[in-house]
């Protein structure tokens, strides 16, 4: 039996091999186990690989010489993110059925049209097309079809109806809505303009509830209780609270440093860094550590001189950035928070648009998509340089982001600050809706 040590897994990127067909030592791992058809030995190959949108992946394919039964699967084998996500798609035309489609086990699939759902973990990890996953839908409703025509032909009937108007779907004759919801965070919906905004597709971030860590296996499933609400915050601001996670890179064991911090304008803020030993990554994010704003706060800078590239920039989690000459809007929760300079968060926008998109290489390409990426990468180096004036946007409706105002105390004449109110839209994405503090002691 084959056993991957623990000094492979701290070899920093040695596991998990690119998809190429010059890597002539990308063998898979055989380990001899029971066949679940006759019980003889058979042999499990394992592959572990990385694909574009779904990170690290384990392809097994299992045989056997005494019965000839096999079996294949994917899983995979990337870190669990820190939120959630959901995908919500309208589809308009047949073009939108070609979307490429990352879906996690963990993912639960609805359609509310039809009142149809596929709860997670019912079906194994897969990467398709919208056409593709009403295929498998279709495939899964027809499998136990004939032993329900003859054990309950109404029920069966009431099947072929249901999967007629699944195939209907792929005609597109009116629109309907295609909802992936992921609590891993591992799940992708291609967004086939990038880097502009697309207006057919919504991507929203969400906490995990207790039972959703107990089902992806991150919490124990005795310990039902919530996390507790408050902390001893003098002693967090004294400290440096350490505590164990995985390289979202290579998967190793490292550790994260985590400290509050008081920053000049902008109230309390939780600095997070994490730095492998076994891969030499190195990650920093910031997080609000006060409250929700009363108001939202959209800035608006007009990028007038090179120098503006220097000026600090703390960029929350709920943050959106909107360049309009660009057409170019990057959502909330994309980039994280971050405490950076202009020309950081827009060399961070670069790398995530055009460097980490994995549609930009491999098979998943295709040359106006590429040309297309790259162009706006140079426009994003034109900005930097001072060659291209712009107005850059940062829309908070959680009110924790800040500019820095070059001209302090006095106005910046370049620069506006503008307070609003929140739309209900905003306030249900931020979990306001359903918060309700007035008379809390009083209803208890």
């Amino acid at each position: 039996m084959s056993v991957i040590s623990e000094e492979t897994v701290r070899g920093g990127g040695s596991l998990f091999k690119e998809i190429s067909a010059d890597n002539e030592d990308w063998e898979p791992t055989e380990i001899e186990s029971m066949c679940m058809n006759c019980h003889q030995n058979g042999t499990t190959r394992l592959l572990l690989t990385r694909i574009p949108f779904f990170k690290e992946i384990i392809v097994s394919s299992f045989s056997c010489p005494h019965c000839c039964w096999s079996n294949t699967e994917i899983q995979s084998a990337g870190r669990i993110q820190d939120q959630g996500v959901c995908y919500t798609l309208r589809v308009k035309s047949k073009q939108d059925l070609n979307r490429e489609v990352v879906k996690a086990d963990s993912a639960t699939t609805r359609i509310p049209e039809l009142d149809f759902e596929i709860p997670p973990f019912t079906q194994k990890g897969a990467l398709s097309t919208i056409e593709g996953l009403l295929d498998r839908a279709v495939a899964g409703l027809e499998q136990d079809q004939p032993v329900r025509r003859a054990t309950d032909p109404e029920v069966a009937e009431k099947i072929d109806e249901f999967i007629q108007k699944l195939r209907k779907l792929k005609e597109v004759e009116e629109e309907f809505t295609l909802v992936i919801e992921d609590p891993s965070g591992n799940s992708f919906v291609e967004n086939p303009v990038a880097p502009q905004k697309d207006e057919a597709l919504t991507v929203s971030r969400f906490k995990r509830t207790v039972q959703q860590d107990i089902q992806l296996g991150i919490r124990a499933e005795d310990d039902l209780e919530e996390e507790p609400a408050g902390s001893d915050l003098e002693t967090m601001r004294n400290e440096v609270l350490v505590f164990d996670t995985n390289c979202p890179e290579c998967n190793a064991p490292a550790s994260t440093n985590m400290k509050l911090v008081q920053i000049p304008h902008f109230k309390e803020v939780i600095i997070m860094a994490t730095n492998c030993d076994s891969c030499g990554h190195r990650t920093n994010e910031v997080k609000s550590g006060g409250a929700t704003e009363e108001l939202g706060t959209r800035i608006t800078l007009n990028l007038t001189d090179p120098s503006d590239m220097t000026r600090d920039v703390l960029k929350s989690e709920t943050c959106s950035i909107l360049i309009p000459e660009l057409d170019f809007e990057l959502g909330m929760a994309a980039l994280g928070g971050k405490f950076t300079t202009l020309e950081g968060l827009l060399k961070d926008i670069k790398e995530l648009i055009v460097s980490k998109n994995p549609f930009i290489c491999g098979d998943s390409s295709n040359t106006d998509r590429v040309q297309k990426l790259r162009d706006f990468g140079g426009k994003i180096d034109k900005i930097i340089a001072g060659e291209m004036p712009v107005h850059v946007v940062l829309d908070d409706p959680a009110g924790n982001s800040y500019l820095q105002n070059v001209y302090a105390p006095d106005p910046d004449p370049e620069m506006t600050v503008e307070k609003y109110t929140r739309t209900f839209e905003q306030n249900e994405e931020l979990g306001l809706n359903d918060m309700k503090t007035e008379n809390y002691s009083e209803e208890k």
